[in-house]
């Protein structure tokens, strides 16, 4: 059974936005790095109020680890390891349905032997899941400059070793198609099993700047945007994936804008 959530980009988790986050019908939101941890609160106080289930995007507070999981980006990993361990000690008990990590990332090309990088992640974040029992779905991300190697990285990383840590997968699709472009859905045939957390916006260029903007039917054919109705047609087939609608609110897009296509995603998705 597939569900519908929204992120909580589409606000930038704007404390005085919260309200805006529960759409009519939606199943989950998906959540992450709170100015403080008030914020944080006044957001569980909510959703509690409307029964609605959220999960985190790590890092639960701004200041903290986002891309250290691997190889220092902003923080020593260990550190960013102990943050996370942190995290899933108190969203356990909080009601959080998932917590979701970018992983793997890297920055850019390594010198390291990247499968074994992986699988030592994979084993510390199995560890955490299985401690405080709590879901950890991995992202993988784009890296510096928009580098792929981490989304290539895992294309070569053997299914038979991810499987032994009981680890998800969320796909971004935007991540994904500026990496592996029209090869995007070899890239996910091998992982299908696995995906259980779907990133949904579009992309819109600016020089060498990208913003996320919402998913549209009129994307499908403006010769601009990526076309990605085959794409939720495929992750359709996957079994219960929670597709998240994702945007940042820089190219001001309107309500019915926004929720035509829900509705569009919503038909293909229920196609299927």
């Amino acid at each position: 059974m597939h569900r519908f959530g929204v992120s909580g980009s589409t606000i930038l988790t704007n404390p005085d936005q919260f309200d805006e986050l529960f759409w009519e019908g939606i199943d989950l939101i998906e959540i992450g790095e709170f100015p403080d941890e008030s914020a944080f609160h006044s957001f569980l106080e909510l959703s509690r109020t409307k029964q609605t289930p959220f999960g985190v995007h790590s890092p639960l507070l701004r200041n903290g680890s986002k891309y250290d999981l691997l190889e220092k980006v902003s923080f020593d990993p260990l550190d960013a390891r102990m943050q996370l361990e942190k995290e899933a000690a108190l969203l356990s008990g909080l009601g959080a349905e998932y917590i979701l990590v970018h992983f793997p990332y890297f920055a850019r090309e390594s010198t390291e032997s990247v499968n074994e990088l992986i699988e030592s992640g994979l084993q510390e974040l199995s560890r955490i899941q299985h401690t405080y029992e709590i879901p950890i779905i991995c992202e993988p991300k784009l890296g510096i400059g928009r580098s792929a190697k981490g989304i290539q990285y895992l294309d070569a990383f053997p299914v038979e070793i991810w499987e032994k840590y009981s680890l998800k997968l969320c796909i971004d699709i935007g991540d994904y198609f500026m990496a592996a472009g029209d090869e995007i859905l070899e890239y996910l045939e091998k992982w299908k099993e696995h995906i259980s957390v779907v990133h949904l916006h579009n992309v819109a260029f600016e020089d060498d700047k990208y913003i996320w903007i919402p998913v549209h039917p009129s994307h499908e054919n403006n010769g601009v945007q990526y076309k990605i109705a085959h794409v939720i047609g495929f992750l359709a087939t996957c079994k219960g994936v929670q597709f998240i609608f994702e945007h940042t609110p820089h190219s001001k897009p309107s309500k019915p804008f926004v929720q035509e296509g829900v509705a569009w995603v919503r038909s293909l998705v229920m196609s299927k």
